[in-house]
């Protein structure tokens, strides 16, 4: 019998020596035990808020947030993966410049925040945020609405990545001309029909009919949708945010709509967030304001956990990992 547990040992041993392990912060009992079954050489734990910093000590990896505290308690840390497509509040010092990878959920959120952009958009357009708050009143107003159709027009979709590419994709399919704005060079498709660099946008700015912003939140591209730019939008066109408020100035915004320049805007996100009570932004009627709840869907969870199970499978076995983020950049 002791020869038998023995060998047993011998066997087991190096696999739980090698055994990679990973602390989940903010995921219920049922992500958890999704995790697990990935890989005997994964040993996943939920995270206990009473004994975190206890726990991350020797994890090789965590999911969820992550803050300065922790990430000098994880003294073995390789890789960090968070849940939200942003990273923009996980950059610390400390950790941009260490070599613990991060990996985000973009591309993942795209379809229910493509789908929440054009809603903002079609509620503007087709009059709905004037007939919804009215319906209580019993009468039948027909005459009173003027609803736009969205063929022919222009769209321009500041960052076509995981998110923008499916706005470009639902907007093209209504019959809008699209062009899109980013970093990356992408070459041009079905969907989009010019590219520009952020640094080219004030020259497309006065071609849409309706701005879409979905880009991620860095240190260049904070407040690029500014003064000038929304100055160089045409009379009667659409804002719509569903990434970071941070993108774009708020005032600027209330400028624009204060001298009727604008149609309308749709925002998920806003600059600050929560928006307080009383800001001027509140009292425009043509302003729809949603409570960054654009990410939300009945399938984004099983999309998530799907992933990140993809990740673990990957990490474990060495192999490069799903949406690496680029510390330095920022996405």
């Amino acid at each position: 019998m002791r020869k038998l547990a023995a060998a047993f040992l011998a066997i087991a041993a190096p696999l739980l020596c090698a055994q990679k392990k990973i602390v989940v912060i903010g995921m219920d009992d049922g992500a958890i035990r999704e995790f697990q079954s990935v890989s005997p050489e994964a040993k996943v734990e939920a995270g206990d808020k009473t004994r975190l910093l206890e726990q991350v000590a020797d994890a090789d990896a965590i999911f969820g947030t992550i803050n300065p505290q922790l990430f000098h308690a994880a003294r073995k840390l390789q890789w960090v993966q968070v849940y939200s497509a942003g990273v923009e509040t996980y950059r610390f010092p400390e950790f941009l410049q260490s070599d613990v990878i991060l990996t985000n959920c973009k591309v993942i959120q795209g379809p229910e925040i493509a789908d929440h952009a054009m809603s903002l958009l079609l509620a503007l357009t087709r009059d709905l945020y004037q007939v919804i708050p009215r319906r209580t009143e019993e009468r039948w107003r027909r005459g009173e609405y003027h609803p736009l159709e969205l063929r022919g027009k222009t769209a321009v979709v500041i960052g076509v990545g995981g998110i923008g590419s499916q706005i470009a994709q639902r907007a093209h399919a209504f019959g809008m001309r699209v062009i899109g704005v980013d970093p990356k060079e992408m070459p041009f498709n079905d969907y989009v029909s010019k590219m520009v660099f952020p640094d080219q946008l004030d020259s497309v700015i006065p071609e849409a009919d309706v701005v879409f912003i979905s880009a991620p939140l860095t240190p260049k591209s904070r407040g690029m949708m500014g003064a000038r730019e929304f100055s160089l939008m045409k009379k009667g066109s659409y804002f719509i945010a569903v990434s970071r408020g941070g993108l774009y100035d708020t005032d600027a915004l209330v400028k624009a709509l204060d001298e009727r320049r604008l149609a309308g805007a749709g925002m998920d996100v806003t600059n600050p967030e929560p928006l307080p009570q009383g800001h001027p932004l509140w009292k425009f009627e043509n302003v729809i304001i949603t409570p960054h709840i654009a990410g939300q869907s009945d399938g984004i969870q099983a999309r998530r956990i799907a992933l990140i199970k993809e990740n673990i499978a990957r990490f474990v076995k060495g192999e490069t990992l799903i949406n690496v983020v680029d510390k330095q950049k920022g996405y």
